[in-house]
């Protein structure tokens, strides 16, 4: 005579909120889908293209030579005792940097559509990893800089050791702008013909062909409000040495890019789960 079995029951609970509870437990669990996003993107980008990667380095040293052209052998701007090439280069890492991630974060979910409303993970994955992308390129761009300094034979001060934390601002920029943008381009397309015009806008009005030091004194302050300001200087700072960094501004640009992050992704958080739906 067989004996008899138990049959556990098991008892499934939804607790509301419960999602909300997990969401970076899930950002980890789910760590493989963002190293295939990210993998992806970058062989997308440069797929059938006859030079592929150099297009990282053609276009910032295009902009660097023309920059450098108009403002510093036709101006005549100061360089702060540093090659012009350089002093333009150390400003269009990370602005490129930044544009870069604006441009690609505001579209990534509109681009990954078909994977947002049939499956679901975290989608904060999704932007973060076109911010990845965009750093890709920046450590390539940084093989131009790494050129004109051998070339000018130009070898930064200790400050370079401080780079890292300049860098970690400029991604915490990009990060948070571009996590606004590409929660609001879901609900309005509109938003894909305004991120050109702002990144198109934004290297004329950021430091990027010349110093911030030509800026007059009592303008600086009010011209710090542009985040991406404070963090050029400080890529031009720990780069080039020299001239001190301007305290007052870098501090009031590094308080907006504290706040841009950290709002950009209370809002995303705030609107993501209508993404599956509107998109």
């Amino acid at each position: 005579m067989s004996s008899p079995k138990i049959i556990s029951q098991q008892e499934l609970v939804i607790e509301a909120g419960h999602t909300d509870q997990q969401y970076w437990k899930d950002i980890w669990r789910y760590r493989e889908l963002f190293y295939f996003l990210a993998w992806r993107d970058i062989l997308v980008r440069y797929k059938q293209t006859a030079i592929g990667i150099a297009w990282a380095l053609i276009r910032p040293f295009l902009t660097m030579v023309v920059f450098t052209i108009v403002f510093g052998q036709l101006a005549k701007l100061p360089s702060a005792g540093v090659p012009y090439p350089i002093l333009v280069f150390s400003a269009m890492l990370p602005w490129q940097f930044f544009a870069n991630s604006l441009s690609e974060c505001s579209n990534s979910l509109i681009g990954n559509a078909n994977l947002i409303s049939k499956v679901y993970f975290p989608r904060l994955i999704v932007p973060t990893s076109a911010v990845v992308v965009s750093f890709v390129d920046f450590l390539i761009s940084g093989m131009i800089l790494l050129g004109l300094m051998a070339w000018y034979n130009f070898v930064p001060s200790w400050r370079i050791l401080t780079l890292p934390l300049f860098i970690v601002i400029a991604f915490a920029a990009s990060m948070g702008a571009g996590l606004w943008f590409a929660s609001l381009n879901v609900k309005y397309r509109d938003f894909r013909y305004i991120v050109p015009f702002i990144v198109q806008f934004g290297l004329y009005i950021s430091p990027v062909g010349f110093s911030s030091s030509v800026v007059p004194e009592k303008w600086r302050l009010l011209y710090s409000l542009n985040p991406i300001v404070g963090v050029i200087d400080g890529f031009r700072w720990a780069i080039l040495g020299g001239s001190k960094l301007y305290l007052p501004g870098f501090l009031l640009s590094l308080g907006l890019v504290i706040l841009l992050f950290i709002s950009g992704i209370w809002y995303f958080r705030k609107v993501e789960r209508t993404f599956a739906d509107v998109i």
